[in-house]
């Protein structure tokens, strides 16, 4: 998968998406906004099996009460965790439908830096043109197709290029 100027190319394909609203960024950070350049594995699927059939025999559920920890400052940043949390997090299971489907990159992980940012996710979009807090997110149709056509160790490949 190559992020380019025109979307994602993917098997013969080109998606449309959208990327954080800081652009793309070789130096990101917690909070910019931006998407980091780099190749990214792809490293889990998460999915809200109340909505959804599960997109591929590896998924996993989203249950009620899972987050996503967002503290630079405690040493679950950038890990799924469970409530009660009381440090900074973003719930997993939400109103509307953009992480009805989650693909989770290695950014940052299994290990994160303090302040290097968080999770970069592949999710729905909230509209066309709308810009992410970092993610890259596609039309669910689109994000549906992807979904059963990667693995573990599939690439994501944003291109230093595209943040100039």
């Amino acid at each position: 998968m190559v992020l380019t100027q025109r979307g994602l190319r993917f098997r013969g394909r080109t998606i449309p998406c959208v990327i954080g609203r800081g652009g793309v960024r070789s130096d990101k950070r917690e909070g910019d906004g931006a998407t980091p350049s780099g190749t990214h594995r792809i490293v889990g699927m998460l999915y809200r099996p109340d909505r959804i059939a599960r997109p591929a025999d590896w998924a996993v559920p989203i249950r009620p009460g899972d987050l996503w920890s967002d503290d630079p400052g405690h040493e679950d940043y950038n890990l799924m965790v469970r409530t009660p949390y009381p440090h900074s997090h973003e719930a997993l299971r939400r109103a509307d439908p953009l992480y009805d489907l989650v693909i989770l990159t290695d950014w940052n992980w299994p290990r994160a830096e303090a302040g290097r940012g968080s999770a970069i996710f592949l999710h729905q979009w909230r509209r066309p043109g709308y810009p992410t807090e970092g993610c890259v997110a596609f039309r669910r149709e689109d994000l549906h197709w992807i979904a059963p056509r990667i693995g573990y160790e599939t690439r994501l490949i944003v291109p230093e290029a595209l943040g100039r």
